[in-house]
């Protein structure tokens, strides 16, 4: 199961259809989440009871639209209770079956408020050519730059199962190392950081400036590093499951679930963690392993990083620095990321991750 972005070619007047009804569909998903917040309850069906009737008649919803805008304010209250959730004109709209229909690969028929138009795909991706994948009927709509894409779900058979792998490749997290397996390759993250770093600083810069020159530069940067971390990403995934399938291994990854507010870090440092891609590294490695028929599990990350890899003596003292790891009982010595590798490779699984 992979995420596509394909990309539709809509004439002026649809598009002014689809950013009527994107505007349209926002707002009464931000109506629903001030009467959720007001109510304290993120039940649909009880909200539905209530603003179900006024959705149609203020914003001009189809039953289905007004079901799904429901839908999605519930699903933002859920994440957090103690705010009101807040949602951006242009944000996305989910589509399920009853909205959008397939005509074929190369159109779409598209639900709006004037009623269905049909829109050519003039990028249909690179997984809806391959033999045997499945368009899921559900997408989300997408407007970037005035540009229109759909966000689809699609099923890719997987090769069959080989049974269990002969071996494990544990894989260690990091800001300094993006990634370390228990194999001792390292991939590195400061061309990432200082990329991130610089851009910070110039974004500061020009913000601070904030001449109409100064704006155009931000707008026409805007992504760009979120781009070049992707790019990074996916080069390090299709490493590791390279790796792993050429020598008949599974991958085990770190389970680092909310690690953002478990840890605390000095203010020099937050901008480091926050933008830490490690959950985008974890979804392209699983998708990818699933496509190449590689297991992957997670396993507890807790004490990988002062536990020895040689006699398993757990001591924060382990690791006199970030990058070295000297055990006080054995004295075995290391970097200390890949000691954390070998670890990861030989801990249970905790749960399995979602390849999409």
């Amino acid at each position: 199961m992979v995420i596509e972005l394909l990309k539709l070619a809509p004439t002026g007047e649809q598009a002014a259809m689809l950013d009527a009804t994107m505007r349209a569909c926002n707002a009464a998903s931000a109506r629903v989440a001030e009467v959720a917040f007001e109510q304290r309850t993120a039940n649909k069906i009880f909200l539905q009871k209530i603003v179900y009737a006024d959705l149609r008649a203020e914003f001009g919803l189809s039953a289905q639209m007004a079901v799904r805008a429901i839908a999605k304010a519930c699903e933002a209250y859920k994440r957090d209770k103690k705010i009101e959730p807040v949602f951006r004109p242009d944000g996305a709209v989910q589509y399920d079956q009853r909205m959008l229909t397939w005509k074929g690969r190369d159109a779409v028929s598209i639900l709006t408020l004037s009623g269905r138009i049909i829109v050519p795909v003039v990028y249909q991706g690179r997984w809806t050519q391959v033999p045997g994948t499945v368009v899921r009927g559900q997408a989300d709509l997408i407007v970037r730059d005035s540009k229109w894409y759909l966000a689809v779900v699609i099923d890719v058979p997987e090769p069959p199962g080989g049974g269990e792998p002969d071996g494990w490749l544990g894989v260690d997290l990091g800001v300094v190392n993006l990634a370390t397996d228990s194999d001792g390759t390292a991939h590195c993250g400061m061309a990432v950081r200082a990329v991130r770093r610089r851009n910070l600083d110039l974004r500061r810069r020009l913000q601070a400036k904030g001449t109409k020159s100064a704006k155009r530069l931000l707008k026409k940067r805007r992504r760009k590093e979120a781009r070049y971390a992707r790019d990074v990403n996916h080069c390090i995934s299709k490493a590791l499951v390279r790796t792993a399938k050429d020598t008949g291994r599974g991958i085990k990854l770190e389970d680092l679930s909310g690690i953002r507010e478990r840890m605390t870090v000095k203010k020099a440092q937050r901008s480091d963690l926050h933008s830490w891609a490690f959950h985008q590294l974890r979804q392209f490695v699983g998708y990818k392993a699933v496509i190449a028929g590689v297991p992957v599990v997670l396993v507890d990350p807790r004490n990988t990083s002062r536990q020895c890899a040689e006699c398993g003596h757990i001591d924060k003292r382990n690791r006199p620095t970030r990058d070295d790891f000297l055990c006080l009982r054995c004295g075995h010595a290391g970097p200390a990321d890949h000691n954390a590798a070998r670890n990861i490779a030989r801990r249970a699984a905790v749960m399995q991750p979602n390849a999409a």
